[in-house]
Parts: structure tokens; sequence; C-alpha cells
């Protein structure tokens, strides 16, 4: 199979910081912002997204790729959502100094409001030494990206040169090198980012019980926990107002394997209230219409029998 690889501009303090912090620890993911709220069609999940420096933050004034990453997922949300997301692998030291890179590539630099931004997740990120870098094929009328394909000689022989980088990258304890000699789709390994952005994603940013819209109020809820083997899926998802998750994960309310929420006797035990939740009680919950994505029945059921306090 023919596979695409999207080469794009990179801003040189995005990659020098999320280096640096990839030298510290292992970076599940990054957020690969755009300055402005545009949709991002070039690439489909599981494709590579390559990052190339300007001339002018290049050294020696060349067309080199600096790193790059798997291709996840591409939104638009506020800059705020995307720093409380990501945090430093937005590339950035602070919510602050995000926002001030980003408003340099804006056309209104002085914008005080909590503007949107492009975000392309990748995952199993890749920052190669100096010596390592690609050279790569750069008109300099390109101001954002170029796309290759596997297809043509020139995309398979960028293919072969990532993967010869990626074969020089040191593991760590206990991680195995995968190896990919054939051109390919490869699954990407979301981290919690991924998994929020995800789960806010296919539920349209709507509480799945109230349809509280608020975004500040919504979490990503996951219905086996990530620490008792539940995986960062779609089908392992639900996306809830800060309090009702709270009340999940406590196994105070639940919902079953018919979709409906319910709520446990032991909030009117404990505390004598509960009425607004006990409201509730019964009601059919929202869930995306892809089968792939909506909530796996075998998982509710492990929440409903070791969580819920029914």
């Amino acid at each position: 199979m023919s596979v695409r690889m999207t080469v794009a501009v990179t801003d040189r303090e995005w990659f020098d910081t999320l280096r640096s912090e990839s030298e510290a620890r292992k970076l599940e993911e990054v957020n690969f912002w755009s300055p402005s709220p545009q949709n991002f069609r070039a690439l489909e999940s599981g494709e590579f997204l390559l990052f190339k420096l300007r001339r002018g933050d290049h050294p020696d004034g060349r067309d080199d790729i600096v790193g790059g990453g798997i291709f996840f997922r591409a939104l638009i949300c506020p800059c705020s959502h995307a720093w409380e997301t990501f945090g430093v692998a937005n590339g950035a030291k602070s919510a602050l100094q995000m926002r001030t890179r980003i408003a340099q590539y804006r056309q209104d630099q002085h914008d005080h409001s909590d503007f949107d931004v492009g975000c392309r997740i990748l995952t199993q990120p890749f920052f190669l030494d100096e010596k390592d870098w690609i050279p790569v094929p750069w008109h300099r009328n390109i101001v954002r990206f170029k796309t290759f394909n596997t297809s043509d000689g020139e995309g398979h022989q960028l293919w072969d040169n990532v993967q010869d980088r990626l074969a020089r990258q040191p593991l760590e304890l206990g991680e195995q090198r995968e190896r990919y000699a054939t051109p390919q789709l490869i699954k990407p390994r979301i981290g919690q980012g991924g998994f929020r952005e995800l789960i806010t994603d296919i539920y349209g940013r709507r509480c799945a019980v109230t349809r509280e819209r608020t975004l500040p109020a919504l979490e990503a809820a996951h219905i086996r926990p990530y620490s008792s083997g539940g995986e960062h899926r779609a089908d392992n998802g639900l996306l809830l107002r800060r309090d009702i998750h709270t009340l999940f994960d406590h196994g105070y309310v639940t919902v079953t394997p018919e979709m409906r929420f319910e709520v446990s006797g032991r909030i009117r035990e404990k505390f004598e209230n509960g009425r607004d939740y006990y409201a509730l009680h019964g009601k059919r919950v929202v869930v995306p219409r892809p089968t792939a994505e909506r909530p796996d029945v075998q998982t509710l059921e492990w929440h409903n029998d070791r969580v819920f306090l029914g």
C-alpha cells in the first residue's frame, strides 16, 4: 500500500522545548498547533507528520527534517483548552508562553480573547539529533507544508530515511522497536491528552447525560480506569459533566449496558441529598452513532459490577 507523509514547517522554539522535554521524560504525544482554526485533511490517522525548521532557524540554512510523529486526529478548540489538555506537550513551558508564541503568528497579535487554535495530535513523537537530520526537497515558496506519497520514488526514499533514523533512536528499558520496512499505516498509541480530545470530539462537546455544553465543565471519563487495565479507547470513554464524572469514578452513578443512567441510593443515605442527580435516574445516555465509538457493553458491565455502589 502507499501512504502519505506530510512535512510541516515548524516553530523552532516549539521544537527546542519538546526536544528538551523528551530528553527528560518519554513523551506519549504532542500537539502540533496551528495559530488559525483551520481544518487539517492532509493526513489520515496512522500517517507521518514530519517537522522541518524554517531556513532562517536552521544553523546552515538548509531544508532538513528534524523530527516527527504519527498523526492521530485534528480538531479545533480554545487555546486554554489545548493547554489544559496537553500542557508542556504544546511545546511551551506555560499557558502564557504558549499563547504568546501562537499570537505572534496571528493577524491580530493583541487579541486577548480565548481564541481557537488548530490542533494536530501526534503520538510516538521523535526528535532527531542534528547529525541525523534528513534533507528534504523544498521550494522556498512553500510556507506551511508539503505532502509526499510513498507510491513515488521521492516519497518512498523519504519513508526509508525516516525508518533508518528511527532505528537509531535509543530504546527505553523493556521497550521493543517496531520496524516498518514496507509503507503502512501505523496505529497511534494515544495518551491521556489524545483520549480526552477523542472523547470530547466524538460526543460533540456535550455531556452524555445532562447535555451540558460548557467545555471547561466537561471531562473525558474512563469507564474502566487506565490503572485497572482500561485503555485510551473510544469505547472505554464517556464525556461527562465534572461532578458526574467524580460520582461515576466513586461508584455513586453508572451507565447500564442498555445505555441508561443509574444513580445509587448511597448518595441519599450518605449525604442526605442528591435531588438533582435522582432527577436524572433512568435517563437515556446519548452516545456516538458509529458502533465502534459507543461504550463497550462488557466494559459497562465491569463498572456496574466492580465500581457501582448499587
